[in-house]
């Protein structure tokens, strides 16, 4: 489903953020990559959605090399992989609906289409009836439930979660987890960027170690030691 084939990143003029990184990941895997801030974990999620480019091996999702993806070809691979952030990135002047509609929208989905799946993901995350709230009227872990909506419009095979539950208390953060451990659960592979302990080591899946841009752990039901 996902491989990174000797992926190395250096930013000018000669910072090394990814070192040979070599990672196969099946469809439907529930993986965390972990590691402190500046390990190279976020430059490697956004290497999956061409945010960031390698400098140098390969990048595989599915039969598709996106090593060297074309421009045009860019928001075709974004509608497969959603992305979930630990600040939401919601709108704030659009209401629930809007927001996760807003996401069809852009890609000239049919008011159709966008009728029909925005109240399908809302009900999933469990916020189909405050649908015409606004996000400041939402608690944290509600915001945070319209960003995963919004990043579920396209039904992506991926998803990844970056930091999702970094702003969150640890009730909240728990209930955010269980949801993304559903949405796996349907078969989506999932991605969750965290350096949060406690939750990796709840949960036992695969656990890769991020430390000075290199791999330095790659573990089934392994456990982040801090």
């Amino acid at each position: 489903m996902i491989r990174f084939e000797n992926v190395t990143k250096i930013y000018p003029p000669n910072a090394p953020a990814l070192k040979e990184i070599d990672i196969n990941i099946s469809q439907g895997e529930f993986v965390f990559i972990v590691g402190q801030s500046g390990a190279g974990k976020t430059t490697l999620a956004k290497m999956l959605t061409a945010e960031e480019r390698p400098t140098k091996g390969r990048i595989i999702i599915g039969d598709w090399d996106i090593t060297k993806i074309h421009r045009r070809d860019i928001p075709l691979l974004r509608r497969q992989i959603g992305v979930i952030f630990q600040d939401f990135k919601l709108l704030p002047k659009k209401t629930v609906f809007e927001n996760v509609a807003f996401a069809l929208e852009v890609c000239g989905a049919p008011m159709s289409r966008i009728k029909t799946v925005v109240p399908q993901v809302l009900k999933i995350v469990g916020l189909e009836e405050k649908n015409h709230r606004y996000p400041r009227q939402l608690s944290g872990g509600e915001q945070q439930r319209v960003a995963i909506a919004r990043a579920l419009v396209h039904r992506p095979k991926i998803l990844i979660a970056d930091e999702p539950t970094g702003d969150l208390d640890a009730i909240t953060a728990k209930s955010i987890v269980d949801l993304l451990t559903k949405i796996n659960e349907f078969g989506t592979t999932l991605l969750f960027v965290t350096h949060n302990r406690d939750i990796v080591n709840m949960l036992k899946k695969r656990v890769i170690t991020v430390e000075g841009g290199a791999i330095v752990a790659d573990k089934e039901g392994g456990k982040y030691i801090l």
